[in-house]
């Protein structure tokens, strides 16, 4: 099983149907949507009125159920999905998963309510969850110059302030890939990476 997260960032990318089409043949993989556009609002919303940061993170989370629903509506094969049992379920039919964080995400006292914590952290959070054998975080951002560790990631702000400390709770391969190379996704899954790089965490 992979995790793929689909960052909010391909809300109106040229490459978002590309990935959907990629993702709803693929096997065994859940997709985490992003929040994109509908989370920015939220960050405009709470800079404008300034309610508590818990509020926040509900309404990002909800943020990452519009986009998810979305990429429902553009895709067949794709199916909401809420809990692990709900995700599994929809695996066993030969579907495309894509994970509706909210309920699940509040009732969990250990993720902290943060804008450090944003889908990043979540896709590495459920990685863990759900016992998946990789995760893939899938950006608009070219690779060519990146730095392969996560702390530096962070520091260029291309994964969340969050998320090292999630991933290094996991014992899974993390790669990252270029919304531009949504073509060579199967190569990956294959063992392929020339498309993908590692992230050393």
């Amino acid at each position: 099983m992979w995790v793929v997260k689909l960052g909010g960032s391909l809300a109106y990318s040229e490459h978002l149907r590309g990935w959907l089409s990629v993702l709803a043949d693929a096997p065994a993989v859940v997709i985490v949507p992003g929040g994109g556009p509908f989370a920015d609002q939220v960050r405009q919303a709470q800079a404008r009125w300034r309610f508590d940061e818990s509020s926040a993170h509900h309404m990002a989370l909800l943020a990452m159920q519009q986009f998810g629903t979305m990429l429902c509506a553009l895709q067949s094969g794709l199916t909401a999905a809420t809990t692990p049992e709900e995700l599994n379920a929809v695996l066993q039919r030969g579907g495309t998963p894509v994970w509706m964080p909210a309920s699940m995400v509040m009732a969990e006292s250990v993720i902290a309510h943060s804008w450090e914590v944003t889908s990043d952290s979540l896709a590495a959070w459920l990685s863990g969850q759900l016992g998946a054998d990789a995760l893939l975080l899938v950006k608009s951002v070219p690779l060519d110059g990146l730095h392969s560790n996560v702390d530096m990631l962070m520091e260029q702000r291309i994964v969340d302030a969050g998320i090292a400390g999630y991933l290094r709770a996991l014992d899974i391969p993390v790669w990252l890939m270029s919304a531009r190379d949504f073509a060579r996704f199967g190569g990956t899954l294959n063992g392929t990476m020339d498309a993908a790089m590692q992230i050393a965490y």
